[in-house]
């Protein structure tokens, strides 16, 4: 990434709370240090042009429309629920969540709310106002601020919030009965930052980074010893990326092919690499891969 002028640095804004270890430790593994103090708002980072500063990711939504952050990452939520038009750039993946409606077992009928007046409780108005007019239910908002699985019975009969496994819903003797969206950590930009070459490029250098990581965590370096007579049987069954890396063993004994293979296909593949003729297999772990 190019050397720039103070003027022209991009304001980047990173996730305080849940979805700040997650973000951090992507820019690590991308060889972007982040240094600062743990209670800090304000860290450094270890390329230049860019300056961070760390904000609640409903706050970076916000900061992304005011045009003071030129790119942030946050939940999709938070833009569907602030309904603000954002350049998405990078899908993560990380923290991935559902925003549900989730209700006491003893209120439903047939898993459904029943048709009396509820009153649903949210930290999203915009999407909760949305599925209740959706579904056509004779309700009322209540807007929470956190630990909005406590509301349910007394304060309120249903719920609309972030549920990841569901463990803190079934704590607290509730059942999903609708699925408004599903959200993950997403790196934003502010359209006008796209519009301005340098602050592009810079974004642009930061998703191959940061892809060139997400993409090596879901793959291995796959290595197997083949015999001649065997190499296209195991090639055959060989996922690879473009073609697979072949070299000649010393003596002509045989072949060494290297590959960049799913992890979740490792199960699979192994078995059958061995009963092909393959030895030797060797699984190393990636670190980033550019295409």
């Amino acid at each position: 990434m190019a050397q720039v002028g103070e003027k022209d640095l991009l304001h980047l804004a990173l996730p305080k709370g849940r979805m700040q270890a997650g973000v951090f430790s992507l820019l690590s593994d991308a060889g972007i240090r982040v240094v600062g103090e743990e209670r800090g708002y304000r860290p450094a980072v270890s390329v230049p042009g860019f300056e961070v500063k760390v904000l609640k990711p409903q706050n970076i939504v916000e900061m992304l429309h005011a045009g003071s952050r030129d790119a942030g990452l946050a939940g999709a939520d938070w833009v569907a629920e602030l309904n603000i038009d954002l350049v998405e750039l990078l899908d993560t993946g990380l923290d991935p969540v559902r925003i549900v409606a989730a209700a006491p077992a003893a209120l439903l009928k047939n898993g459904k709310l029943p048709r009396r007046r509820v009153v649903v409780a949210s930290e999203y108005e915009r999407l909760t106002m949305a599925w209740m007019a959706k579904r056509k239910l004779r309700a009322a908002f209540v807007r929470s601020y956190g630990a909005t699985e406590v509301f349910p019975p007394e304060d309120a009969d249903c719920i609309v919030d972030v549920a990841q496994s569901g463990a803190t819903l079934r704590a607290n003797g509730l059942v999903v009965v609708d699925e408004l969206m599903t959200s993950s950590t997403r790196l934003y930009a502010n359209p006008a930052a796209m519009d301005d070459p340098s602050k592009k490029e810079r974004l642009e250098g930061l998703v191959l980074l940061l892809r060139s990581v997400l993409e090596a965590r879901h793959r291995v370096m796959l290595e197997v010893n083949v015999p001649p007579e065997k190499l296209e049987s195991v090639i055959a069954i060989l996922p690879c990326m473009r073609e697979p890396t072949i070299s000649t063993l010393h003596g002509g004994a045989g072949y060494a092919v290297k590959v960049a293979a799913p992890r979740k296909d490792l199960p699979r593949l192994i078995p059958e690499i061995k009963k092909r003729g393959g030895t030797d297999v060797v699984v190393t772990a990636l670190t980033q891969i550019v295409p």
